[in-house]
């Protein structure tokens, strides 16, 4: 269970300070990444802490904690590095419900905030997990999908006529933390598989068990493959066949 208390304290740490006196978007690192680097380590002793060559963003007890909001693929040098000596955990932030808000740069005036009719959800991840496919099986490594709502800023920067289009984003904003889903060993990727999966299926039919796009579900299922919760069984056309492996 997420813990709501200490999560608070960190957004207060972050934001109550730093953005009222500075005003968004203007430490060195995102908002969201410092508040989940603080809410994962509250003593700033064991953040950004040299080690094999490059900075791990929590180091303690003999674990790392990495919080990667994007583009898993540059981490792998980190995980090559890391993984052979110690647990690491990848901490992917998830926006549940979005908030827009447009700022114009002209004048620095913002837009009333609107809600995104896009709601996240844990396969979201999958597609950075392609990324570094070639790490998920080994026994180190942990992931955690940490869903949250939040304000998201955007620049009136596009290219279309209202500027929105091709807009910029400038910083998101957490205003509560809503789930913790983690990966902690091969047997918790078990949880990705709807409850109305039986026999065999396609991704056709994953996606809509899934509620997700096909594509998507192709992606994931490809990673549930790999790590060896799915078999291949056979074809239905051009879409290959899968089928649940019983975990022992």
């Amino acid at each position: 269970m997420p813990d709501r208390e200490a999560f608070e304290t960190a957004k207060k740490k972050i934001i109550g300070v730093d953005r009222q006196r500075f005003g968004i978007g203007t430490l060195s690192e995102k908002t969201v990444h410092a508040i989940l680097k603080n809410y994962y380590e509250p003593d700033e002793d064991k953040q950004e802490i040299p080690i094999e060559k490059y900075v791990a963003d929590i180091y303690a007890d003999g674990e790392i904690i990495e919080i990667q909001t994007r583009q898993f693929n540059k981490m792998r040098d980190k995980l090559t590095a890391f993984l052979p000596l110690y647990p690491v955990t990848i901490v992917y932030p998830i926006p549940r419900e979005k908030w827009i808000i447009w700022i114009d740069e002209e004048s620095g005036e913002l837009s009333k905030k609107r809600k995104s009719p896009i709601k996240g959800n844990p396969y979201i991840a999958f597609p950075e997990l392609y990324k570094i496919k070639m790490f998920l099986k080994d026994p180190n490594l942990r992931l955690k999908f940490v869903l949250m709502d939040v304000e998201e800023y955007k620049l009136l920067n596009g290219w279309s006529k209202d500027k929105k289009k091709g807009a910029s984003r400038y910083d998101r904003i957490p205003t509560e933390l809503v789930e913790e889903v983690e990966i902690n060993c091969l047997q918790d990727y078990m949880q990705f598989v709807p409850c109305e999966i039986n026999g065999e299926f396609t991704s056709k039919e994953f996606a809509k068990a899934a509620h997700i796009p096909v594509s998507l579900a192709q992606t994931v299922l490809n990673i549930l493959y790999h790590v060896g919760i799915l078999t291949r069984v056979g074809k239905k056309g051009s879409m290959y066949l899968y089928e649940v492996i019983e975990i022992l």
